[in-house]
């Protein structure tokens, strides 16, 4: 196995695993969340998730998941369909001796559409060339608890019928905000 390098590691910035780095493969499209964007995304959230579920979709280098874990999120879920990159979140979660995040390995449309899961907040950052916004947004609300926020991440303005913008940002050519379902939210 290659020796990786800064460019494969993640810092989580907040919370129990504050300052812990992690490392993950190299894959197509993986690009984790920058240290400013994460901080401005749970500064909305609020510094602690104490006692939220989380769906980490699109897991990839799992830094949103993970920084929830460390930020108290009862339980985690993180969807990652790489092999590889799914086996460096499992060794990751044993590093920081976590037991309250789980990896799956899987097409996130795919278990997304089967989940009967409902979720507190979920961290939503597909491979941008993929253009998997449209195609994940209508199965949304079914497992998104009742108070849910969305957090979505793209290189394009994100329009999304049904759904309400309460935060925005950008940063360099990403555009991210946070997310509820329902006009009345």
């Amino acid at each position: 196995m290659a020796r990786q390098g800064k460019a494969n590691q993640v810092r989580i910035i907040g919370g129990a695993y504050r300052r812990r780095m992690l490392s993950f493969p190299d894959q197509a499209g993986l690009r984790p969340t920058p240290d400013r964007v994460r901080e401005t995304v749970f500064n909305w959230l609020g510094q602690t998730l104490e006692g939220l579920s989380v769906l980490d979709l699109f897991a990839g280098s799992g830094a949103m998941g993970l920084e929830a874990a460390s930020r108290g999120a009862k339980v985690v879920t993180l969807v990652e369909k790489a092999a590889p990159v799914a086996a460096a979140l499992r060794a990751n979660c044993r590093v920081l001796g976590t037991n309250q995040v789980a990896v799956v390995e899987a097409d996130a449309l795919a278990w997304l559409a089967r989940c009967e899961t409902q979720f507190d907040v979920v961290f939503l950052d597909p491979p941008f060339a993929a253009n998997l916004l449209p195609a994940v947004l209508p199965l949304l609300p079914a497992v998104l608890g009742v108070r849910g926020a969305v957090y979505m991440e793209s290189d394009a303005d994100i329009t999304a019928e049904g759904w309400r913008q309460i935060k925005s940002g950008k940063a360099g050519l990403v555009r991210y905000g946070l997310w509820e379902w329902g006009a009345e939210a």
